[in-house]
């Protein structure tokens, strides 16, 4: 199944809560909720008091994507504050087999990240514990960038590698997608699309409507 996950960060942080809403009434079956901390990528996003108080807007899953330094010592703040899934990048782990063992210990989904530069390699040994697996088609940091195009050849070749071993994990893509692209990242194998200027930019609930209309 195809999900939509759109991300806050291209929202109007003056009125966060009611387009949150607006996502909600669309249909979108995510919120993707962007962390950063200014060290593993250069922007700084929010934390846990703004997803706490987005918490009640919405039932719709909170994938929590946290671009930030040694991850594990926020997981149970998450968790409390309303994170469904949390995905953790593969770079900024120091010891990325017991992150996740940590998350799934929480009781949540866990998904791992990698940047456009990391080969799937990384995920050899922990890939049967994931739900998830995210490839950023952008180099994290900043919203409104564009689609680096490679990063498709490497959404197919986890997909073949997936199936190959069994492995049902849902593939989610972030960074720069837009109804005239995610048609080929559908077709190269990923089914959960993180899109934020594209959802946000206009009326939300016609883009979110249109996205899940190519989505099937």
């Amino acid at each position: 199944m195809n999900y939509l996950a759109p991300s806050i960060l291209a929202a109007d942080f003056s009125c966060l809560g009611e387009q949150v809403k607006c996502l909600d009434r669309a249909g979108a079956q995510y919120v993707h909720i962007d962390v950063m901390d200014g060290n593993f990528v250069p922007s700084i996003s929010f934390g846990m008091p703004v997803i706490q108080t987005l918490r009640p807007c919405t039932g719709r899953v909170f994938d929590v994507h946290l671009m930030i330094e040694e991850p594990s010592r926020y997981l149970k703040e998450f968790v409390k504050c309303g994170a469904d899934m949390i995905t953790v990048h593969a770079e900024s782990c120091r010891h990325l087999d017991r992150t996740i063992d940590e998350i799934r210990q929480l009781g949540i989904r866990a998904s791992v990240a990698l940047n456009p530069g990391t080969d799937l390699s990384v995920l050899e040994y922990v890939l049967p514990k994931l739900d998830m697996v995210l490839v950023m088609t952008v180099n994290p940091g900043f919203g409104g960038q564009k689609f680096i195009g490679y990063t498709k050849d490497k959404i197919r070749k986890l997909r073949r590698i997936m199936e190959e071993r069994g492995i049902k994990a849902d593939i989610e893509v972030d960074g720069g997608i837009t109804l005239e692209n995610v048609g080929s990242v559908l077709e190269a194998g990923a089914n959960v699309i993180v899109a934020g200027s594209a959802v946000f930019k206009g009326d939300i609930e016609e883009n979110v409507k249109s996205f899940l209309e190519v989505m099937g």
